[in-house]
């Protein structure tokens, strides 16, 4: 093989190599596991702080759900694989929260965002608000005009695949510019499409029962 051959070969190896490290990049975990750092907060009662809300024990973020707001990202996010998971505690009523996505806008209960639902028996669900653009099958799609919530659009999972009280569940979530696949439990629930590509911060809410999370790792999609 000729010198000028050699080098070539090399330089294909050397960028495969690159491109094969950076594949193999550890995700980004947005919570990690000991402190609230690289989070913010919002309350629709300005007068409770953020540990009066969350708190972190023995690796698990806690949400009282009480009162209604979130936690929120620090930095903005708009293509990006997203792994959350989470139960609701074993011995008391399961309830509501969600994980909001691509969030701009003025802070408030619900901000300008597409939200995977959480809520017990309904997780799988879409829902965007305050006009933000999402589409999905007709017959699973709701449209509201809500006095608190603007326009608001609902894609319905297509089944249930949760777990009961007490065990951890796995959600994954793949945005990659207009489209956002949403599975449970290792099982593609919904999909939508035509989604506003903005980048934006990612929350988890707190909307009136107690929920843990474990795991929130962000994997970049580059566009």
């Amino acid at each position: 093989m000729s010198r000028a051959a050699t080098s070539f070969l090399a330089l294909v190896l050397a960028c495969w190599f690159a491109v094969t490290v950076r594949a193999a990049d550890p995700p980004v975990k947005l919570f990690n596991g000991t402190s609230l750092d690289g989070w913010g907060y919002y309350l629709v009662n300005p007068n409770v702080k953020m540990t009066d809300v969350w708190s972190v024990k023995d690796g698990v973020l806690i949400c009282k759900g009480e009162p209604v707001g979130y936690l929120a990202t620090e930095k903005d996010y708009t293509n990006f694989k997203l792994i959350v998971e989470w139960r609701w505690p074993e011995g008391k009523k399961p309830g509501n929260s969600g994980v909001l996505m691509r969030v701009t806008g003025e802070p408030k209960s619900l901000p300008k965002c597409v939200e995977a639902q959480l809520q017990h028996e309904n997780a799988g669900d879409f829902w965007a608000f305050h006009g933000f653009k999402i589409s999905g099958e007709p017959a699973r799609t709701i449209q509201k005009k809500d006095d608190q919530h603007g326009d608001v659009t609902g894609i319905r999972k297509i089944k249930g695949n949760e777990k009961k009280p007490g065990e951890w569940n796995t959600c994954e979530i793949t945005a990659e510019g207009g489209t956002i696949t949403l599975a449970v439990n290792g099982e593609v629930l919904n999909k939508a499409a035509d989604c506003e590509v903005v980048a934006g911060k990612i929350a988890l809410q707190s909307e009136g029962g107690e929920i843990h999370f474990r795991r929130v790792e962000l994997t970049p999609i580059e566009k």
